[in-house]
Parts: structure tokens; sequence; C-alpha cells
């Protein structure tokens, strides 16, 4: 299977039968920290399917173990034993070249504290995944960014500096940049976490809108109130997860 930064992995949504094949799969996975008084258990054995048009929200008190749990699924930290799969590929198999190039294609990753490149242009800051991957001419690779900011409402702001726009345009420029290879998977890690509820209500409905329009949408929250905008909920307490209210529309 090709796992080149712009070649998508083969991703067989529906199997002999009729059954729909899961973009994401998580098999026992576990998570081990070594501390002075021993090894640590962050995640004790985590096992979930996700698939495309899902808004799931994993929930959890601070230290619950979201945050280690995104960065299994992203491939950003190894796991101790388990098995993640994205797209049939096995994260955890791939080296730290092949597993962030092909992360690069087919997951957007937006964080709780935006991540912008400060000198540059916001428009240039969506620019960035795209050219990373080379799948664009630089003429097409500034329109296709300019389209992802219209549809963020941010347009008129794209020349500006992130230090010239509030917290909540610069999530909205941090979700157009995690879409700007139009990645099946969108993985978000607290991005609410530093916004006041109104703008929080805005990052929601976009993300809504997101999975609607068929992407697999996971984020990571501490936060119980918004929980009414996802379409599934998975709750973890101390690294077990220990509620998920099933798939929706699967």
């Amino acid at each position: 299977m090709a796992i080149g930064c712009c070649t998508l992995a083969e991703d067989q949504q529906v199997l002999p039968g009729g059954e729909r094949q899961p973009l994401l799969e998580l098999h026992e996975v576990v998570k081990t920290y070594p501390t002075a008084q021993g090894d640590f258990m962050a995640l004790k054995g985590i096992s979930a399917d996700f698939y495309a048009g899902e808004f799931v929200g994993i929930l959890g008190k601070s230290g619950a173990g979201k945050t280690t749990l995104i960065n299994m699924i992203t491939g950003v930290d190894r796991i101790t034993s388990g098995e993640v799969l994205a797209m049939g590929v096995s994260m955890h198999a791939l080296g730290e070249d092949q597993a962030a190039r092909w992360r690069g294609k087919n997951m957007g990753i937006v964080f709780q504290t935006f991540r912008l490149m400060p000198t540059l242009s916001l428009v240039n800051n969506v620019r960035l995944p795209v050219d990373f991957c080379g799948a664009y001419q630089p003429r097409a690779s500034f329109a296709r960014a300019l389209a992802l900011l219209e549809s963020m409402e941010m347009s008129e702001h794209a020349l500006k500096l992130p230090s010239q726009i509030s917290g909540g345009q610069q999530q909205r420029v941090a979700i157009a940049r995690a879409l700007a290879n139009d990645p099946p998977i969108i993985v978000a890690d607290e991005p609410t976490g530093r916004l006041d509820s109104a703008t929080s209500a805005i990052i929601m409905r976009i993300f809504e809108r997101l999975a609607r329009e068929g992407k697999l949408v996971l984020m990571a929250t501490h936060d119980f109130s918004i929980a009414q905008y996802f379409s599934r909920r998975l709750e973890i307490a101390d690294g077990v997860l220990v509620a998920d209210s099933g798939r929706v529309g699967g």
C-alpha cells in the first residue's frame, strides 16, 4: 500500500456484504510512561472504531488520557502495545518520516494553541501543508488557501499576521490549514479551550459541518457543556474508556 505524502491510502469504505469500513480503528491501545515510582499506564487497552461522517467527542477531565489518546491516533507518540489503523495503515509501523508524510496528507490536526507561524500571513500559514506535499503549483496552492479561508469567513484577513486577529479567528485559520490537503480525518485537541462560549459555538458548528460533508472529526475536550454538538461521545477516566454512546449514522 502506498504511503507517500500525496497518495491516499486505499479507503474501502464499503465491505463485501454492505458493511461500512471504519476510517480509524483502535485495538487495545496501551500507553505507559516511565516514572520514578515505576511505569505509569496512561491508556489501559482502549478499543473503538470510527466512521466517515461522525463528529466524535473524546470527553474527560484533565489527566484522563485524552491528549495521550490523540497522540496515539495521530502517531506523534509511540504506543506501548495495541494497534492504531488509519484507513488501513498501521500508524505505528511507519518510520517517523513516513508517518509525518502520511499524516500530512490524510489527517488534519487542530490544536488548542493554534500553532500558526507568527511571521507568515494567514494565507501562507494555510498553504504550508499544501506546499509540504507539493500537490499544487504555487499559484494553485495560494488559490486553494484563499478558498479555505473564505470557507471560514476569513478571506478578508488573508494578508494579515496571526497577531493581528483574535483567538477565535486564529482557530478558524488553524482549521483551514488542517483542511489544506482535504484529509478524510480531522483530529482536534481542546480546540475551544482558550475561546469564549460564543466563539466556541462557532468553532463547533464548523466541525459539525465538516462531519456532515463526510469527514471523520474527533475532538478531545474536558468541557462537557459542549457535548450536545457531538454525534457520538466517548468518555475516558484514568486511561479507561468508560462510556461510548455508540456509532451514529453507520
